[in-house]
């Protein structure tokens, strides 16, 4: 069996995440080495300031110089390794201050793709084991992150894809900062605001009727922790578990019904979703709703896993 060890690192508005991993292409198989996260909130006030915030730039900076020692121990060759940036460094107007410090520390220049391309890195990353799974294509995958939301539709490749501002930190900080409870006019202008990016999302991607709709990214995945009551996050657990709509409407009720203190005490929430995990329900349900699927497949492979592909396939 032939491998190829490479490096793929996900800096997003809420977390970075690094995944080293042996693919072998024959097989189509990846086998993780190390993969994990760190919330750096890269996206903090980026919505209103049009700016990274220098706390942001600096979490961001740290937990690079901890993948540079990751990647490093695992013998990865520097032409193995990518970093994909999305929203937060699209929006920002000193995206060149991240691009210079992040090149510093891991010697490879940060790609800020579009939203094109980042729907179609995590359609791959999503789709590339489901041929087996007793799931029918077409599917409709949706990476739900912290300032954007991507949308893609396809069969064995993309045919449509679109990205939308819409996302947990963005929609928590235009209609739920400053409050612990939102009130129900806060709801409905987040729910207004969800509405009117999946009528752009429509504009390119069929949203209706999808055979297998298919969920990423840390709110779908948190959630998903919720509705089957794990007592801890339990990646295993969660990868390709089937929730229902009518459940995520029973937690996104429950999450925005809840205080601070309640929601960091359910078992699967990281500390750094406690703040915007009842905005990214809200837009999970508004996505369900929406496509009129009454079920969705939840993936833990995701636009890492397509960046980990990218790199022996060509992008």
């Amino acid at each position: 069996m032939s491998t190829t060890r490479v490096a793929a690192i996900d800096c997003g508005t809420n977390s970075i995440r690094l995944l080293v991993a042996d693919l072998d292409l024959e097989a189509g198989t990846v086998t993780d080495l190390d993969r994990r996260m760190v919330i750096n909130r890269l996206g903090q006030g980026v919505d209103s300031t049009g700016r990274l915030h220098p706390d942001a730039l600096e979490r961001t900076f740290a937990a690079c110089r901890t993948y540079a020692e990751v990647i490093s121990s695992y013998g990865v060759s520097s032409d193995r390794v990518r970093l994909v940036a999305t929203s937060a460094s699209r929006d920002a107007e000193n995206a060149s201050e991240f691009t210079k410090g992040v090149k510093e520390i891991l010697g490879v220049e940060p790609e800020v793709v579009s939203g094109e391309e980042e729907a179609h890195l995590s359609f791959v990353g999503a789709t590339r084991e489901l041929s087996g799974e007793a799931v029918r294509p077409p599917y409709l995958v949706f990476d739900l992150g912290g300032g954007s939301t991507e949308f893609v539709r396809g069969t064995t490749d993309v045919e449509a894809a679109r990205s939308v501002d819409i996302g947990c930190v963005r929609l928590t900080e235009r209609h739920f900062a400053g409050t612990e409870l939102p009130a129900p006019a806060q709801v409905e202008a987040a729910k207004a605001d969800v509405r009117a990016a999946l009528d752009q999302a429509a504009e390119v991607v069929d949203l209706t009727g999808p055979a297998t709709l298919v969920g990423l990214a840390g709110t779908v995945t948190t959630v998903a922790g919720i509705v089957l009551d794990l007592p801890a996050y339990e990646s295993a657990a969660i990868h390709h578990a089937r929730i229902t709509r009518e459940a995520v409407r029973a937690v996104t009720e429950r999450l925005l019904a809840s205080t601070h203190e309640e929601r960091a005490a359910i078992p699967v929430m990281h500390p750094g979703r406690v703040d915007v995990i009842a905005a990214g329900a809200t837009v999970l349900l508004e996505i369900m709703d929406r496509t009129g699927a009454e079920e969705l497949v939840v993936s833990e492979h995701d636009i890492l896993d397509g960046i980990a592909w990218s790199l022996v396939e060509g992008r």
